[in-house]
């Protein structure tokens, strides 16, 4: 029973550090982080820091940050995911706006060009 729990142990540590070790590597891919990609972070922090807790009131602290872990990565993820739509959404109506605001100047400019003309004849 002892050498399948150090062999479970060992198991946990390495797919934990393969998990550190692939997440470091595609944090640095470069650019700045997205709103999806923050939020992930966050919850994958708070789902580990609560899974942890969680764990450790059964024995089993690694393996509850594990799960709360990734559970929270996924929750994060998909609030992330929300904010950074709406984001997006925000920008293509502030860009339709600015559009707009340059085509009723630019109306705006002919009726003044129009009204001189009439005056004018």
């Amino acid at each position: 029973m002892l050498i399948k729990d150090k062999a479970t142990h060992g198991l946990f540590a390495v797919a934990a550090s393969a998990l550190l070790a692939s997440t470091l590597v595609a944090g640095c891919a470069g650019g700045a982080l997205t709103t999806r990609e923050k939020g992930a972070g966050i919850g994958a922090l708070g789902g580990a820091a609560a899974g942890g807790i969680i764990g450790s009131a059964v024995r089993h602290p690694g393996a509850g940050a594990a799960i709360g872990g990734l559970l929270g990565l996924g929750a994060g993820a998909l609030i992330g995911d929300q904010l950074q739509g709406r984001d997006n959404q925000a920008t293509v109506q502030d860009q339709q706006i600015q559009r707009n605001q340059l085509e009723v100047e630019r109306q705006r400019t002919e009726l003044e060009e129009l009204r001189r003309r009439k005056q004018e004849y």
